[in-house]
């Protein structure tokens, strides 16, 4: 938790709380339904936690905004986000429903009032508009913006524009000149110096700019 502690302040006494429980709520379902790589688990608060938390270091979303957590798998990184954004609706959506039992009973044990879980994948998901969509490391960007672009409405209202963030490793260059996007790209190890964030990025790609 300190690690989370040394880059960002300011939080309630609830906040400390939920953040604080994480830890055990994540190894103890761990145990039932692997959501987390066992090399990683000990390392949650830097390489899950912190890493979801790159997102609230580039946008702070106002109260009110509607956020859609793209393949959320163990809940990351919508469950950090909701907890560092309680007055910002996150609706954290997956295809396979185990992960989702997880996430739904994280959220329950720490009382995270601003989250809903759908088991569904993003693609099918009809008759709703969010303001951003987030994911870690679920799919290529050209899929993500596919998915993310009919259930993301525009607007400039915020720091960044509604759009996708989205967290990625390694060398995107072929990514994204498939994906025909130009997204803002920010490389984590300005946001948190740690070596574990090389050759980690945030990328946004506003709903203008998906080009579809």
């Amino acid at each position: 938790m300190d690690i989370v502690l040394k880059y960002f302040a300011d939080f309630t006494e609830k906040q400390l709380q939920q953040f604080a429980a994480l830890e055990g709520l994540y190894k103890e379902w761990n145990e039932q339904i692997n959501v987390i790589s066992r090399k990683d688990i000990d390392s949650l608060y830097l390489k899950h936690i912190l890493h979801s938390l790159s997102i609230a270091a580039v946008i702070d979303f106002k109260p009110g905004t509607e956020v859609i957590d793209i393949g959320t798998g163990g809940g990351f990184p919508g469950i950090p986000l909701a907890i560092f954004f309680p007055e910002v609706k996150f609706h954290l959506a997956d295809s396979i429903a185990k992960k989702l039992k997880v996430v739904q009973a994280v959220a329950d044990a720490i009382e995270l009032k601003n989250v809903t879980v759908q088991h569904t994948r993003a693609e099918e998901i009809k008759g709703r508009k969010f303001d951003f969509a987030v994911s870690r490391a679920v799919a290529p960007l050209k899929d993500l913006l596919q998915w993310s672009n009919p259930i993301v409405r525009r607007g400039n209202g915020q720091e960044l524009p509604n759009g996708l963030i989205c967290l990625k490793g390694g060398d995107l260059a072929a990514e994204i000149s498939e994906s025909r996007a130009r997204p803002y790209t920010v490389p984590i190890t300005q946001l948190f110096p740690e070596p574990d964030f090389e050759q980690k990025y945030l990328l946004h790609v506003t709903k203008e700019a998906s080009g579809r």
